[in-house]
């Protein structure tokens, strides 16, 4: 049986060997003094999205179709699609191509650490998407499981899996890795025990296969990384505060909507944001409602949408170094503009 997938789970959100994909190339665009009069215009923004225009974004979607951007001021943000050689949202930003965007702590940190003034604004994941799955036969429900087993791990995750067995007392010894490509057939063939995927997207569509699978995330087992972040250069934060302020309410408004509608966000995916991607709507469906348990925890119950407890970036911090990024929690996030945004619209905050 054949599977295909769009790869998002691998091409992003990973920890690349050497650093973030790009990072040379980031700090020569930064040091160049090169802009794009288009990434600073005061209204419709330019956003560089982490990944194609499919469920992952339904909070931007409903914040442009419910009109929350425009009223803010800030008209209709245009979305760039991401995911494709040079389109890194961390590039774009330090090129001044992109006046924010969605990446993730661990593309984020190298850039820093290497000269780049950007910050960490607001995380829409709570937890990142990384998980193990496996045979719901031969179910491995956490590192400690996969002691003696054939996990499959792509190339370009070894990094993130390897922070993965760091944090857990683990090293490649206990383990049997094979390095394998993207399609999960080998697991599916019993090849291999278990396989680097991404909660949202391959436990679904397998499924979906026939192929019942079980799995577990990174996120519980040591490494808490958050994932979707919204990041902007620290010039953003210092001189357009208030326009930032505008647009993360009109996002935080945009994700209450997607999260209380999933099916609406795989309509707004499938029929007119990724159209031209041949989405499915009920696999969308199920990646929304997946997807919600990653934006929804007790802490954004608490503290809104796209919050970051101080205990949840001292986690991330943790995390960070694990992964082989020693960073200060104040070099890489600013959760000022959305603590400031929820103490002046209380209402915000609803029922999840």
């Amino acid at each position: 049986m054949a599977y295909t997938f769009d790869r998002r789970s691998f091409l992003r959100y990973s920890l690349i060997a050497g650093g973030a994909v790009g990072s040379a190339s980031v700090l020569a665009a930064c040091s160049s003094g090169s802009s794009d009069s288009g990434g600073n215009s005061t209204t419709n923004p330019k956003v560089q999205l982490s990944w194609q225009k499919n469920i992952e974004f339904a909070g931007e979607y409903f914040a442009i179709e419910n009109g929350y951007y425009e009223a803010a001021g800030l008209g209709t943000p245009e979305l760039i699609t991401g995911g494709g050689p040079g389109t890194g949202v961390e590039t774009g930003l330090t090129s001044n191509k992109v006046w924010i965007g969605m990446t993730a702590p661990q593309l984020t940190a190298p850039v820093i650490l290497q000269g780049a003034k950007l910050k960490t604004v607001a995380a829409t994941f709570q937890k990142n998407p990384f998980c193990i799955v496996s045979s719901a036969g031969s179910p491995i429900l956490s590192p400690e499981e996969m002691k003696g087993k054939k996990i499959g791990v792509q190339a370009s995750n070894e990094n993130v899996f390897k922070a993965l067995l760091t944090a857990n007392g683990m090293t490649d010894s206990d383990i049997q890795k094979i390095t394998v490509q993207y399609d999960p057939t080998p697991l599916t063939k019993g090849e291999v025990d278990g396989w680097v995927s991404y909660v949202t997207n391959e436990p679904i569509t397998l499924a979906e296969s026939g192929f019942p699978n079980a799995n577990f995330l990174f996120a519980d087992f040591n490494l808490p990384l958050v994932a979707e972040t919204l990041v902007v250069r620290q010039e953003t934060i210092d001189n357009e505060r208030d326009k930032l302020k505008a647009f993360i309410k009109a996002d935080i408004q945009g994700w209450y909507d997607a999260v209380a509608d999933p099916a609406k966000s795989a309509e707004l995916a499938v029929t007119k944001y990724g159209k031209d991607l041949g989405l499915e709507l009920g696999e969308q469906i199920k990646e929304a409602e997946a997807q919600n348990t990653l934006v929804v925890s007790d802490e954004t119950k608490a503290n809104g949408l796209l919050t970051m407890s101080d205990e949840l970036i001292a986690l991330n911090i943790e995390a960070l170094a694990k992964a082989g990024y020693d960073i200060k929690p104040e070099a890489i996030f600013d959760m000022s503009i959305v603590n400031e945004i929820y103490a002046e619209n209380p209402e915000l905050k609803k029922p999840i």
